[in-house]
């Protein structure tokens, strides 16, 4: 090797050690390469959980209406009116209405369905929310399951169902598109009183028979 390839050779290796000697520029390279990571790994941790968590409250909640509908053998509008505030209560820590955090609206509807012995057919008696149906209208979710039958196979009458079904639009501002949709859950509960067979909505009086539309 000449005396100017080694001079060269140790000129190179001076300047690389030399590098090697500030690490402090790497450092902010690695970090600036991670911390989009770490971020899209912390916020979507805490999205996943959110959803998780909304999902089941709206489980919850969807049962809690129904079975406080189905206890007893008439409601007033101030009952369901009470009965949707416990709802959303049970939402907490998350709010019911719309907000930038956790998405929303809570949309809850109580509505009571008879079933028709001959048709077989599921039809609103009276329904209260935020998006009621109408009474008359066929509620083609009914599980056939859950109508009872007797040996023959023929639709026992008067049946009656308490459903309530609540939603919830889960879409944070912090992770739009990312953990985002809506979370729904529906009900159903028999009423628990034997006589009538049916929950009355703001009865006259509790020999009003029950509607059968």
């Amino acid at each position: 090797m000449t005396y100017a390839a080694a001079k060269f050779v140790r000129l190179i290796r001076r300047h690389l050690a030399r590098f090697s000697c500030h690490a402090e520029g790497l450092a902010a390279i690695e970090f600036a390469m991670i911390l989009p990571v770490m971020l899209v790994t912390l916020f979507g941790t805490i999205g996943a959980t959110s959803v998780i968590s909304i999902d089941r409250k709206v489980t919850l909640i969807a049962r809690t209406l129904s079975d406080l509908t189905s206890q007893g053998s008439s409601v007033t509008d101030t009952d369901i009116a009470n009965f949707f505030a416990i709802g959303r209560s049970m939402l907490t820590p998350y709010s019911a209405t719309q907000n930038p955090f956790s998405g929303g609206p809570l949309l809850a509807t109580i509505t009571e369905v008879y079933i028709n012995p001959t048709s077989g057919a599921a039809r609103v008696q009276w329904s209260k929310g935020d998006v009621p149906r109408s009474v008359g209208d066929v509620v083609a979710t009914m599980p056939a399951d859950l109508i009872g039958k007797d040996a023959a196979g023929k639709i026992l009458p008067n049946q009656y169902f308490i459903l309530s079904e609540v939603s919830y639009t889960y879409a944070p501002a912090l992770l739009p598109g990312v953990a985002s949709g809506e979370l729904r859950e529906s009900t159903y509960t028999r009423p628990r009183i034997s006589l009538p067979v049916c929950v009355l909505l703001n009865p006259a009086s509790q020999s009003t028979p029950c509607p059968q539309m």
